[in-house]
């Protein structure tokens, strides 16, 4: 008898490591570095609707919020940034690059019980290179039969990787912190999904949360994931 799941997707930033609390960090250092041109919710404010505008042009990631802390500085300060203040977020984008990566509660122990029953695969956005240095840093990547480095992450998205690595999104699961990115368009594409929420996810990846979906479940943390997979997938085998 065939088995009901047999792939299973991770999200990685702010699920597998931290991430948010980074660009939350450097954030409060831009609005610093511009305290003289506006209130800090205000120029958190156009730095929010920078990225918003910039995310079609250059994606998820470091070098996109860089860009959007460059534009934000020339708008707020009407075409008079200093070049100290862009040699700052220049600075900035180059440390957040570097910093060390911090696994999440339960990561590791979570994707080592895991690999030998399924087949794993790392579902995640933003900066190609960032995201492989990540990885690299994180000691996680053995654990993957494959990795996907994605623009973004549609119901398309996922019909395809799971049929390039598994046996179908109807057979496979999602496991992420994003509603918007990992949950949804999970749901949509006919797989499982397990939301594992995040204190600080992105504002631009807030969505509402799912009701009376068959397939979707919710976890404080990565722990009882395991327990949570032969829960769903025993209430819908399909």
């Amino acid at each position: 008898m065939q088995r009901a799941l047999t792939t299973i997707g991770f999200d990685a930033d702010d699920t597998l490591w931290q991430n948010e609390q980074f660009f939350k960090l450097t954030e409060a250092r831009f609005v610093a570095l511009l305290g003289e041109h506006g209130e800090a919710a205000e120029i958190s404010g156009r730095l929010l609707e920078a990225e918003r505008r910039n995310l079609a042009f250059y994606g998820f990631g470091i070098k996109g919020f860089v860009l959007s802390m460059i534009e934000t500085a020339i708008e707020v300060t009407q075409g008079q940034a200093p070049a100290a203040v862009i040699g700052e977020i220049l600075t900035a984008g180059r440390e957040m690059a570097a910093h060390p990566v911090e696994t999440l509660p339960h990561a590791r122990e979570t994707l080592e019980v895991l690999a030998g029953e399924y087949k794993l695969v790392l579902i995640t956005k933003g900066d190609l290179f960032d995201q492989e240095r990540k990885l690299a840093q994180s000691g996680l990547g053995a654990f993957f039969d494959a990795i996907e480095i994605v623009s973004d992450k549609t119901v398309a998205t996922y019909q395809r990787i799971f049929a390039r690595h598994g046996d179908g999104a109807e057979q496979a699961m999602m496991v992420g912190n994003s509603l918007k990115s990992d949950i949804w368009p999970a749901l949509e594409a006919g797989a499982w999904a397990v939301h594992v929420p995040h204190e600080l996810t992105w504002a631009l990846e807030h969505a509402q949360e799912p009701q009376g979906q068959a397939r979707y479940g919710k976890l404080a943390d990565l722990g009882g994931l395991a327990a949570l997979i032969a829960e769903l997938a025993e209430a819908d085998p399909r």
